[in-house]
């Protein structure tokens, strides 16, 4: 079943692309004809791609993997920073540090030392030092907290990137690649599609076009989080079920141990065994 509808993409103004002469020729799948010297894209197409990345990202989240979302062009931060941050997953929304996820190790300094900041802050250090130095970590924790304040809980690599604009954020998609890991991107006319693995044609440049796709993308990967915590209390449950019939076992076990005994002590004296005090 669908999970969204051709009158709602309409609606959002998904089908336009680019100028004629701004197309990638890679995009020519997608494209439903030529208006005014616009390129419309042919919203079908966009459905069933955004289906089966919706199934995809959902499948990603259920396993328990973080997917990390990438817009930094100004129609998209706040969509996406929104849209996320219900997720608990980690987002980019700032300028893109060059090497985030190649050179990892050294973005996870820079957060640490976010980290470290915030501990003077709390322990006294921050009351021990100059007004000078003071207003000098400050700024470092703000630059620092812009920068990569969304992705201080992202302990290791994402399994997964969802991009707005791949044109954009061809350095992004470029690190991706680098590293085999899946990408998800909103692809316009201008872009080609090829550079990712879950292409979805679609405007985006429209800030409701981008609503709407992220909207589906979120109602998706919240169906994989919560499917993921009904299995996690059904494995408990079952865990705590199989440990209280194995304690029974035990239970009945050593009973019927003591009962052989005391039968195997009364045959070879012909005595019953006297009862403890």
């Amino acid at each position: 079943m669908a999970r969204t509808t051709h009158e709602a993409l309409l609606e959002a103004g998904c089908h336009f692309g680019h100028l004629k002469r701004k197309w990638n020729p890679n995009m020519a799948p997608y494209i439903f004809m030529e208006k005014n010297g616009i390129h419309i894209i042919d919203l079908n197409k966009t459905m069933v791609k955004l289906d089966a990345a919706s199934e995809a990202l959902k499948q990603i989240a259920k396993s328990g993997k973080k997917i990390l979302f990438v817009a930094t062009k100004k129609q998209a931060k706040e969509v996406v920073a929104n849209s996320v941050k219900n997720l608990n997953m980690p987002y980019v929304t700032e300028r893109w540090p060059g090497g985030m996820l190649t050179n990892f190790a050294t973005i996870r300094k820079a957060v640490k030392k976010m980290s470290s900041i915030d501990k003077m802050t709390t322990d006294g250090t921050f009351d021990n030092i100059s007004k000078k130095e003071k207003l000098q970590i400050t700024r470092e924790r703000a630059k620092l907290e812009k920068n990569l304040g969304s992705i201080a809980d992202l302990t290791r690599l994402p399994a997964a990137l969802f991009i707005v604009d791949i044109f954009k954020e061809h350095i992004a998609v470029a690190e991706a690649k680098r590293l085999n890991i899946p990408t998800f991107g909103i692809v316009d006319t201008n872009s080609d599609p090829n550079l990712v693995d879950y292409a979805i044609p679609a405007n985006d440049d429209a800030t409701k076009s981008i609503q709407l796709i992220l909207d589906v993308i979120a109602k998706a990967v919240e169906e994989g989080l919560s499917e993921r915590k009904v299995d996690k209390d059904k494995d408990d449950e079952d865990a705590t079920k199989e440990e209280g019939e194995l304690v029974a076992e035990n239970s009945d076990g050593g009973r019927s141990r003591r009962g052989r005994g005391e039968d195997g002590e009364e045959k070879r004296t012909g005595k019953r065994p006297r009862a403890k005090a």
